[in-house]
């Protein structure tokens, strides 16, 4: 006859199998965080990183610009398995008023053969270092920030390849016009340089444009808004400043707007000599009520100028969008951007290995 306690012992040795399996095991591991970062370069890190170990934001302060700031990295997926390898980097400029952790482009996380840094440009900062640091914003050396501190930092932390052919450098509107300036004052630092639907001419020749930039200094869009007793939270232009504290005056008056010209990449595409340049425009579907529709003719004059230089580049104007799929509606809009960047990524991985 079986006794009771026979009966048991085979439940009793399952479950202290199952038990020891689960002592051994323990807690599933954690998936692993952003890297630590070392503080260099005037860039200091304030809070705790957000993200995976492959695609995260930091928070930096720098005396060179006033407040905190984000930078977004994207590392390539197979970037921790071999700790010899080293890649290029692309720099991501963002537009206005954007932030660098909105920008959540799919193809810029399918590359596994570069680094992609998008750096914040601020809602307003135009990239460049504005010619009055004394507003009420505080010091504005957004140039300094991004060409002299976040480059080194990123080489210093990374395992980049850390010579001009390996760094490309592109943004989408205000972004664009960075890219091409930036590109344009450091050639030493960039092999190749891509605008999408970028602000290219800021000449006399697209004023409306010009008159874009003023209008996001003096808070236009919020003069309107309130001007409507209309609920102005969000607008992300305030305080307004001067319209001279980027550039000088924008007014064409005796010469009065030779700074605009002079950052005006449109009259000084020979800068970009040896530079792969690409630039990409829709039309807005024809509605002179989208940006996209303004900023093709930035684009086509751009056009003319490298012809008139007989200087290569690579030109997609993808009108209403219906070259891109249904993805696309030509206008001033991530749904294009992302079909753009789809089209530059590979063309740039390209150019790294040539």
């Amino acid at each position: 006859m079986t006794t009771t306690a026979n009966r048991w012992r085979p439940a009793v040795a399952l479950l202290a199998a199952i038990t020891s399996v689960l002592v051994t095991a323990g807690p599933a591991a954690a998936a692993p965080g952003p890297p630590t970062l070392a503080d260099s370069n005037g860039l200091t890190q304030v809070g705790t990183s957000t993200g995976t170990s492959t695609n995260f934001v930091i928070t930096v302060t720098t005396p060179e610009v006033s407040g905190q700031h984000h930078i977004k990295i994207i590392l390539p997926g197979d970037y921790y398995a071999d700790p010899t390898k080293r890649y290029p980097v692309l720099y991501f400029l963002h537009g206005s008023p954007d932030d660098p952790a909105q920008q959540n482009y799919p193809a810029l996380t399918m590359s596994n053969k570069m680094i992609t840094v998008i750096p914040d440009g601020g809602a307003r900062s135009w990239y460049d270092n504005w010619l009055n640091q004394n507003t009420v914003l505080g010091a504005q050396n957004w140039e300094n920030f991004h060409l002299n501190q976040v480059v080194p930092f990123i080489d210093g932390n990374l395992r980049t390849i850390a010579t001009k052919k390996a760094r490309a450098i592109a943004g989408v509107s205000m972004g664009g016009f960075g890219a091409f300036h930036y590109a344009m004052d450091r050639p030493d630092l960039f092999s190749q340089t891509a605008s999408l639907s970028g602000d290219i001419d800021l000449s006399v020749d697209s004023m409306d444009l010009r008159l874009a930039v003023v209008a996001s200094l003096v808070d236009a869009l919020g003069v309107i808004c309130s001007a409507a007793s209309g609920d102005c939270s969000g607008d992300k232009y305030k305080p307004a400043v001067d319209s001279d504290a980027l550039w000088g005056t924008p007014y064409p008056v005796f010469n009065g707007d030779r700074r605009w010209n002079e950052v005006d990449p449109s009259q000084h595409m020979d800068k970009l000599s040896g530079i792969g340049i690409s630039f990409y425009v829709g039309n807005g579907g024809g509605q002179a009520t989208n940006p996209e529709f303004w900023l093709e003719g930035a684009a086509t004059h751009v056009k003319d100028h490298l012809d008139a230089l007989h200087m290569p580049y690579y030109f997609v104007d993808y009108g209403d969008g219906s070259a891109w799929g249904n993805q696309c509606d030509g206008g001033h809009d991530g749904g294009c951007w992302e079909q753009d960047l789809l089209d530059l990524i590979p063309r740039l991985e390209r150019a790294f290995a040539a």
